[in-house]
């Protein structure tokens, strides 16, 4: 019995024990942090000599502009300008914005700006009936669309193609003369599908290894694809438009560093010369085949037809040679352009029918309107 007692004492002095020592640490929490805020130093009690201090440094920082003293009426205008130039809404601020944007992008790149086209006039001849026509242009192939051949079907006509010119390549001997290095050349424009094979063909004749990192830059996307005739496609570098040589004006600036070759015929438009003159670029035109007139003998009178429609100076020029003692008449002339239309009058001839014009760009277009009012009997 007194072993168990002795155990149980014990037990209970374990347990006031440990009271104790947690009601210790309770106790000496509080002083702790009592300890600490002591710990914490003041502030040094501020004297004159440091606020004179601290006043410098801030004075320092910000500088004083000095302040102008304006009338009334003057500060009136003043506030007037600058709600003006406020802009009113959010929306107004970002237009403002996007204008400035569009004005420096359109700085930086200036505008080509061609001579006009010159008026032509068209004569007020009577439109009698037509019946016969000659075209200037080599006879469609076999089951070829043709518009002209269309025409024909839709007012009873009857059409004949005959080719008023023939395009004659410079030899080499004759193209040396002209002093031009093609491989000087790092880039070409080819205006047409002559051009492309006159200027491989030239290539050929003078034992020139057309090199692989020449630039083609095409008129269009046919005479583009042509090139496959001479090169692999794929590996060139080839641009092209969509018809006109003014579609080429960006392609052209990015490759401004390059010399130029303009492969062409002795009669050159002056639209492409002019167009590359405006961009300020080197360039070298070269005469690699010409147009010469062609043998019309075959054609016993041109009195047979009512109607000739011709598509270039050369073929007007050809006429006259043919024909020098050919009277027009009643014969109405038909043109496709406005060196073609200058060529007539120059001529002394009397042009009836012109295109391309508002109306109709193409020159069968032309005709189809003037048949509908010369064949409505």
């Amino acid at each position: 019995m007194a072993a168990k007692k002795k155990l149980v004492k014990k037990k209970v002095a374990k347990k006031l024990n440990k009271k104790a020592k947690t009601l210790k640490k309770k106790a000496a929490l509080p002083k702790k942090k009592i300890a600490l805020k002591k710990s914490i130093k003041k502030p040094k009690a501020l004297t004159k000599k440091s606020i004179k201090k601290v006043v410098v440094k801030k004075a320092a920082k910000k500088v004083s502009k000095p302040k102008i003293k304006l009338p009334k009426a003057a500060k009136a205008k003043v506030l007037k300008e600058k709600k003006s130039a406020e802009p009113k809404n959010k929306l107004q601020a970002i237009d403002n914005v996007i204008v400035e944007k569009r004005a420096r992008k359109s700085s930086k790149k200036p505008v080509i700006v061609l001579p006009p086209p010159p008026k032509i006039e068209v004569s007020n001849y009577p439109k009698n009936k037509i019946k016969n026509i000659l075209i200037s242009q080599p006879k469609p192939a076999d089951g070829e669309k043709n518009p002209y051949l269309d025409l024909a079907k839709k007012y009873n006509l009857n059409v004949t193609f005959r080719q008023f010119i023939k395009i004659e390549g410079l030899n080499a001997q004759d193209f040396r003369l002209q002093k031009v290095d093609i491989l000087e050349h790092g880039a070409v424009i080819l205006t047409s599908r002559l051009a492309v094979d006159h200027y491989f063909r030239l290539c050929n004749e003078m034992r020139i290894t057309v090199p692989e990192n020449i630039k083609y830059f095409c008129i269009n996307e046919q005479t583009a694809y042509y090139l496959q005739k001479y090169i692999q496609y794929r590996k060139r570098k080839i641009f092209f438009g969509h018809g006109t040589i003014i579609d080429l004006v960006d392609v052209i600036r990015k490759n401004k560093d390059e010399k130029f070759l303009l492969p062409a015929s002795d009669v050159t438009k002056e639209q492409i010369v002019d167009f590359l003159d405006e961009l300020n670029i080197t360039y070298t035109k070269a005469t690699f085949y010409k147009t010469v007139s062609a043998n019309l003998s075959d054609i016993k009178s041109l009195g047979e037809f009512e109607l000739l429609v011709f598509f270039t100076p050369a073929g007007i020029k050809s006429l006259k040679q043919n024909f020098p003692t050919f009277k027009q008449g009643s014969t109405r002339i038909s043109a496709f352009g406005h060196a073609t239309a200058l060529t007539i009058k120059e001529l002394g001839y009397r042009l009836d029918i012109f295109a391309p014009n508002p109306l109709n760009p193409s020159m069968s277009g032309a005709l189809d309107a003037y048949l509908k009012e010369s064949n409505k009997r």
